[in-house]
């Protein structure tokens, strides 16, 4: 039972479950349904009222503000806000054993509405008008990205993690000691404010491998994040004897004054103790922080689990007879484009798992840039974007605050993040079956890669450690020439183990469930980035068509002499002369001598993993 001084408000949100409506539907929306300013202290736990069309409260609202859509069904069922208030809060709401005991009002798992109210009320940002709806948008100040230099995980001698941990430039290894100090001045900051917000979700859609997080934060926007990013509890009791596995302390506003004598890099701390199950930050505001920590430890705990797991960094989509598909690759090859599919539900778009039932999402939302986003190009995000999605550093013009998806003067790495039932075609269980395709997508600048090529087991193995893409000019400053990028399994910032451990894993699933591995390229042909022309969307989707309907089982094939892998000899929709890149160039000689400089980075690249994991796979790799 709650001590008398403890003072609890449950909010409901003020939407029933659904799918994107139309735009109508949400520009013309009738007032929003519940209000911040007409809270009201005192009393017990109240019911929750339901609210639908024809059962909504009006409520006052900031005057800067517009109608909200309060019958917009995109909102979900998400009904868990409780706030407390009273001496003993931080205890009522499960953050007093963290030593944060003074704040009096602890808002947790806050509505969307209600978050939006605080981010007004809080002046924490702006109100951006969308085209679909009213969207609120931050500055995360000189950090638009995460600060991977600024990671660190604390080596305890002689622990579980300080065996399993690969320990090297991605996991940086700190002491206890500095984290206990950053740890205290985290509390000793949060113990000096009067409010914080508190929020409890999940990470992982299979119960048998979920993780329950726990995110204690000092701005609503941050709130607002992890509610789009994490897995909502639809309902109070789904929290019920909520006992954290890990608990994140984001302690933003604040920095490491300390960091020369704790060895540190900046005034920039990410500190994660995997023993304790708790990490601070301080320093950065980028959102992403919250988001790619989690992710980090998945990558950790998932391997350990008996069976093993598989974490991976990937998009995910399944057909309408249950049959998934998963999609690897860095920023820019189009993993988020081609996994959106008119015929096919999206699962997720970035963070998945496969264990023993089949692949599931990490995440309950999406988190995509927004660089040069338009309706045509990228029409399930830019339709996403409207009240309860969040736009991070997007430049905004005119009175109305009109986000300008092209000015990139404050960063190219604009973001939105957004609940998953934004998108119209998502895939409401969050997993499906084991996947059939397993497809690596490249941006290759070098006009070397074909636009498909299949992949023997062993071949696929090689290719998800070396992780290929490359950077064209534009991409990044001083950089006028394709540069070649490696990262391991697609994803190195965020592996914990050595990256042979993830392909070892891939291994035993390709062979288990007979899944097939193939390369996608959607970058240059008939010459390097400058000489060539960039794949159509058109001709790089046929591929995938002709992958996940089966149809590209039905050509012939052969084997290119340096790469190894199968190309096909024709695809439909797709001319016949681009499927071997060779024949796309002006003069053979000059593609022979640009695929063997490519293969010399792949191999170069790959000494670094030679002699690690059980089997060395380098011998799968370009024959030079």
């Amino acid at each position: 039972m709650l001590a008398s001084s403890s003072r609890i408000f449950l909010r409901t949100a003020t939407g029933i479950g659904g799918k994107t409506a139309l735009k109508a539907l949400v520009a013309r929306a009738a007032p929003c349904a519940s209000t911040l300013a007409g809270s009201k202290v005192g009393g017990n736990l109240t019911s929750p009222k339901v609210f639908s069309p024809s059962n909504h409260i009006q409520w006052k609202r900031p005057a800067t503000t517009t109608p909200a859509p309060a019958d917009d069904p995109t909102r979900g069922n998400y009904n868990s806000s409780v706030t407390f208030t009273g001496s003993d809060a931080c205890d009522a709401a499960g953050i007093a054993g963290l030593g944060i005991t003074s704040p009096t009002t602890i808002y947790k798992n806050q509505t969307f509405e209600q978050l939006f109210q605080h981010e007004v009320a809080n002046n924490e940002g702006k109100i951006a008008s969308a085209e679909y709806g009213e969207t609120f948008t931050v500055d995360t100040g000189k950090f638009t990205g995460r600060s991977p230099k600024d990671k660190w995980i604390v080596k305890n001698i002689g622990s579980e993690s300080d065996e399993n941990i690969d320990w090297g430039k991605v996991n940086q290894p700190t002491t206890p000691e500095v984290f206990d100090e950053l740890y205290e001045k985290a509390v000793k900051h949060f113990n000096s404010l009067d409010k914080a917000y508190v929020f409890d979700g999940f990470c992982g859609a299979n119960p048998k491998s979920q993780r329950k997080i726990r995110f204690v934060h000092e701005m609503a926007w941050q709130q607002h994040f992890v509610t789009n990013m994490f897995i909502r509890a639809n309902d109070p009791s789904d929290l019920e004897g909520f006992e954290p596995d890990f608990t994140v302390i984001n302690a933003c506003s604040q920095v490491d004054e300390d960091w020369e004598r704790h060895g540190l890099n900046s005034e920039v701390a990410v500190v994660f103790n995997v023993e304790k199950k708790c990490a601070v930050i301080f320093g950065t505001w980028y959102g992403g922080e919250n988001k790619k920590g989690i992710f980090s430890l998945m990558n950790y705990w998932l391997p350990m689990e008996n069976p093993p797991q598989f974490p991976m960094h990937c998009s995910a989509n399944v057909g309408k007879e249950g049959d998934s598909a998963l999609f690897f690759g860095l920023s820019g090859t189009g993993k988020t484009t081609l996994s959106a599919d008119p015929h096919r539900a999206l699962i997720g778009d970035d963070e998945h798992g496969w264990d023993e039932d089949g692949v599931f999402n990490f995440e309950g939302g999406c988190y995509a840039k927004t660089i040069n986003l338009s309706e045509e190009t990228e029409p399930d995000i830019y339709r996403a974007i409207h009240r309860d999605a969040m736009l991070e550093n997007v430049a905004l013009k005119g009175e109305n605050n009109v986000p300008d998806y092209f000015d990139v003067s404050k960063t190219e790495n604009g973001r939105v993040s957004y609940p998953i039932f934004h998108i119209d075609n998502y895939h409401e269980p969050q997993h499906a079956g084991h996947p059939k395709n397993i497809i690596f997508l490249s941006c290759d600048a070098f006009g070397v890669l074909p636009p498909i090529a299949k992949l023997a087991p062993e071949q696929a193995m090689y290719h998800f450690i070396s992780g290929y893409t490359a950077k064209v000019a534009g991409t990044e400053r001083g950089i006028t020439e394709p540069v070649a990028t490696f990262s391991a399994c697609f994803g190195a910032a965020f592996l914990t183990h050595c990256p042979t451990r993830y392909a070892e894993l891939l291994k035993e699933k390709l062979e288990k469930h007979d899944a097939k591995a193939w390369i996608v390229n959607s970058g240059w042909s008939g010459g390097p980035y400058g000489v060539g022309k960039r794949m159509s969307i058109k001709t790089t989707r046929s591929c995938v068509d002709a992958i996940l309907d089966g149809t590209i089982e039905n050509t012939t094939w052969t084997k290119d002499p340096v790469f190894g892998w199968d190309l096909p000899a024709s695809i439909p929709n797709v001319d016949d002369n681009v499927l071997n890149p060779r024949n796309t160039w002006p003069d053979p000689k000059d593609y022979d001598a640009a695929e063997r400089k490519l293969a010399e980075m792949y191999v170069k690249n790959f000494e670094k993993y030679v002699g690690k994991g059980n089997i060395d796979y380098s011998q799968f790799g370009p024959k030079l």
